[in-house]
């Protein structure tokens, strides 16, 4: 039984006895809601910011984005696009924090259907056949219990009814939180640091590429890069935070 599963028939037994709590503020949800109250679901799912077609950074409403913005213009990635659910700030950057840790598999399952749900619409315009997530190291896996990128991710397959592939891309090394990093320290830190499995099938393959935080773009720069040498024809990511 998935941890998504477990948690629904838990919370179905629950609302029997007690109601519901929501997972962002902790207040009691009326009967027919599940995970959030109307408040929080908003408040994380509603991005009021303008942002990059290319990166998905923050940008102001007045900027040329004809080659991306400024944070990414001078960048070659390996990924065509990418979009978020908002910015990594507040009840967002909460839940992300979180899900960094053991024993928050439900509460990374509920943040991915509700992500799901609401940005379907921008995500089938990239017209990906494949669902891979960026993969953590078995060290760090091993340590927490769960990857939450692949959570979110299989949270995408359900929704677009899509192939879900988490064993196609590995990471071959283990490398350093990126948060500690400098722009330039980064896109070393994850430089070659994955690789496309022998198993995977991506010649002529449409990669949506999903991971939880994105800063600089490196990490999926590198995992794109590594899906693209193996076959792939293109990579779009999403990201359910954005840092810059």
């Amino acid at each position: 039984m998935s941890a998504r599963l477990a948690t629904t028939v838990w919370q179905g037994l629950g609302h029997l006895v007690l109601p519901g709590v929501c997972l962002g503020c902790h207040r009691l949800l009326p009967p027919d809601s599940r995970d959030f109250c109307a408040h929080c679901l908003q408040q994380f799912t509603e991005d009021p910011h303008s942002t990059c077609p290319r990166c998905s950074s923050t940008v102001g409403p007045h900027s040329d984005l004809s080659e991306g913005c400024p944070q990414c213009r001078n960048e070659g990635f390996a990924f065509e696009f990418a979009v978020r659910l908002g910015a990594y700030d507040g009840l967002l950057r909460d839940f992300v924090l979180r899900m960094k840790h053991a024993g928050n598999e439900g509460l990374a399952e509920a943040v991915g259907e509700a992500w799901a749900e609401r940005s379907e619409a921008k995500v089938r315009e990239f017209r990906a056949d494949t669902v891979i997530p960026v993969p953590l190291h078995w060290r760090r896996r091993w340590r927490r219990g769960f990857n939450q990128s692949e959570l979110l991710g299989k949270c995408w397959s359900r929704r677009l009814n899509m192939p879900f592939q988490p064993r196609w891309l590995r990471r071959v090394r283990p490398t350093a939180m990126q948060s500690s990093l400098s722009p330039t320290a980064r896109r070393e830190n994850v430089r070659a640091a994955f690789r496309a499995m022998r198993c995977a099938k991506l010649n002529g393959r449409r990669v949506l590429l999903v991971d939880d935080v994105m800063t600089t773009g490196s990490t999926c720069h590198a995992a794109a890069k590594a899906l693209k040498d193996s076959g792939a024809s293109s990579v779009v990511v999403a990201v359910l935070a954005h840092g810059r």
